[in-house]
């Protein structure tokens, strides 16, 4: 009896001292999707000795400069380009160190079922912020509703718009407020992150995708002096899971996909 009593002290004593000694870092996300996916990871990454603190941002702005102030210790919402103009922009010493998912942009209608019921000067928002917004563009230009001057790529602004048969009204908003715009445009090129959050499906609602192959892959943001600590390691690997790219496939259903080898 004594005995067995030891051991269960022992195995007790065990489990405090690798609960005490799990790191805990946080990690500011955006809803929807990628608050659902970390809560998966969460669970994995606890299994390995790091505690995640999941904190929830409403916009694209804070959780970089959050970041960037020691606020979060790790971020996990945007995709690279976003990333690039957010360090060129506001000087952000920010690394990304890893792909998570892939969120196809697409245009969405309550007013029309198919493109070829657009009418001449329809109204179509985009994201007003530089990288969303230049991957609005570009869809909408594959499309063939506008021509882009050569070599705008992913840095495109309205200005670069140098044709535009349908005579479109290119409107600007928060890629937040985007799903709400839907009763005031024609057309809504949105985020599959917060189309989802509004109860879109971006494989069956929208009109038209971007292709899976655009170079708009999700990405794991830290600071750089961070980028190559042994938690991160930790982090990285709790999320490039089989358990994770199941729990992602099954969720979404193709909304959202695994960008990660």
């Amino acid at each position: 009896m004594r005995k067995a009593f030891m051991i269960a002290a022992a195995v007790a004593a065990l489990f405090t001292a690798s609960v005490a000694h799990a790191e805990t870092k946080k990690i500011g996300v955006t809803p929807g999707p990628h608050a659902q996916i970390m809560e998966k990871v969460k669970e994995i990454a606890a299994k390995n000795g790091l505690d995640l603190q999941v904190i929830e941002f409403s916009d694209y702005v804070v959780p970089n400069q959050a970041l960037a102030d020691g606020d979060l210790d790790i971020n996990s919402f945007q995709h690279q380009p976003y990333l690039d103009r957010q360090i060129a922009d506001r000087k952000f010493d920010l690394v990304s160190v890893g792909q998570t998912v892939n969120f196809p942009m697409g245009g969405y209608s309550k007013k029309v079922k198919e493109l070829k019921d657009l009418k001449d000067g329809s109204s179509v928002a985009l994201p007003n912020d530089p990288s969303n917004g230049a991957r609005a563009l570009l869809i909408l230009a594959d499309q063939g509703l506008i021509k882009l001057r050569d070599g705008a790529g992913a840095k495109a602004t309205v200005a670069d718009v140098i044709d535009n048969p349908k005579n479109l009204k290119l409107v600007e908003l928060d890629a937040a407020q985007l799903p709400r715009s839907l009763d005031d445009v024609d057309v809504a090129v949105i985020n599959s992150n917060y189309a989802i959050e509004a109860g879109m499906n971006p494989s069956k609602d929208s009109l038209f995708r971007e292709g899976l192959k655009a170079p708009y892959a999700n990405v794991i943001a830290v600071r750089k002096a961070d980028a190559n600590a042994p938690w991160v390691k930790t982090f990285l690997d709790s999320y490039h899971t089989p358990e994770v790219k199941a729990f992602i496939e099954t969720t979404f259903k193709g909304s959202v996909v695994p960008a990660w080898q």
